[in-house]
């Protein structure tokens, strides 16, 4: 946690700013700036007792340290707005319901993606193609439930990126409150990823443990479109080009975003605590891991292997990095990597 500026505040709940890390605490301005001190260890001695009763703390007072003596002190008060989410305005929406930024565009795309048809019995896109090609063809494409045709996928995923890009500008204010930066290690792990997710979908260590047990089935509840535009728009090679871009740009830029933000950004918080919005990001427990983790696995049950390992690397990647942008870098380089070998090896089943 770096010194620079450092921001004191009284609200509902009050809480202190280091760095731009947020660290919580209870009572006044003063004993807020103490408990944050406390949290920092390594700090030079007479540290705290300069933050402590030494300093006269006001709401909106910006505090800093003097690198030359270690003395701290409490400056000339300087407004700053009050808010819930650091620099958004407090009366704005996304401050009034912090939930917007992580969860609205998430919801947004597994709502529109529930209407996306599966592949039909048979179809060669299939991960185990022997047991598809001996089941017999369904009545209709790809029927998941709502009649909607296998061959309708390219406009049902279209309309989905759409509505999910509309709702991830809506709350744009919200990602800014994350300085975007990158690190190489987050390009090193997404490749790393992309080889590890690859190598244990092919072993298919799930089928094998499960097909004993009768429980094969569940392997096809996670079952992905496996739609090769190239052979299904073959009489439309401009469409089909057009939508295999579309496809990129949805799992390689889309994708990584709301899915972190959602799971990093939300989720991992809310096991934490009640006002997660306010924990800094990072912040990690057991539960929180396993949630980070087991959730994900739920989502891809054909690829139980695989996402463990992979989910699991990238919270590795959150705790050392504490940037949301790395772990979404780490997700975008996966999914790229991944889209590339599947169009270049005709592995549909893995998209």
């Amino acid at each position: 946690m770096s010194f620079g500026e450092k921001k004191a505040t009284k609200g509902k709940e009050e809480f202190a700013f280091f760095g731009g890390n947020e660290v919580w605490a209870s009572g006044d301005a003063t004993e807020m700036a103490l408990v944050a001190c406390q949290r920092t260890p390594g700090q030079p001695a007479g540290f705290c007792d300069g933050v402590g009763t030494g300093a006269d703390l006001k709401w909106g007072q910006i505090v800093t340290k003097d690198a030359s003596n270690n003395s701290v002190n409490s400056g000339s008060a300087t407004p700053w707005k009050k808010s819930s989410t650091c620099g958004l305005p407090a009366d704005g929406l996304l401050a009034r319901h912090p939930w917007l930024t992580f969860l609205l565009p998430f919801l947004v795309y597994m709502a529109v993606g529930s209407f996306e048809p599966t592949p039909p019995p048979g179809h060669k896109g299939n991960a185990n193609e022997e047991q598809a090609a001996d089941e017999p063809a369904a009545e209709t494409d790809g029927d998941n439930g709502t009649r909607i045709r296998y061959e309708h996928y390219p406009l049902i995923y279209t309309a989905k990126i759409a509505l999910t890009i509309a709702a991830m500008l809506f709350v744009l204010p919200g990602y800014r409150e994350f300085p975007f930066r990158i690190s190489p290690l987050a390009i090193v792990v997404g490749v790393a990823g992309v080889v590890l997710w690859i190598w244990l979908c092919q072993l298919q260590l799930e089928r094998k443990a499960l097909s004993p047990l009768g429980l094969e089935k569940l392997l096809g509840l996670g079952e992905r479109p496996a739609y090769n535009p190239l052979e299904q728009l073959a009489d439309t090679p401009g469409w089909a080009y057009t939508f295999l871009a579309i496809r990129f740009f949805g799992l390689a830029l889309v994708v990584p975003i709301i899915e972190e933000f959602f799971l990093r950004g939300f989720l991992m918080r809310y096991v934490i605590a009640e006002r997660w919005w306010k924990l800094p990001f990072g912040t990690v427990t057991p539960l929180s891991v396993a949630v980070g983790t087991l959730i994900p696995m739920s989502m891809h049950p054909g690829e139980l292997l695989a996402a463990a390992v992979w989910f699991t690397l990238v919270t590795w990647l959150m705790t050392r990095t504490r940037n949301i942008w790395d772990c979404v870098a780490a997700h975008a380089a996966t999914n790229l990597l991944l889209g590339v070998y599947v169009v270049t090896q005709g592995a549909w089943h893995l998209w």
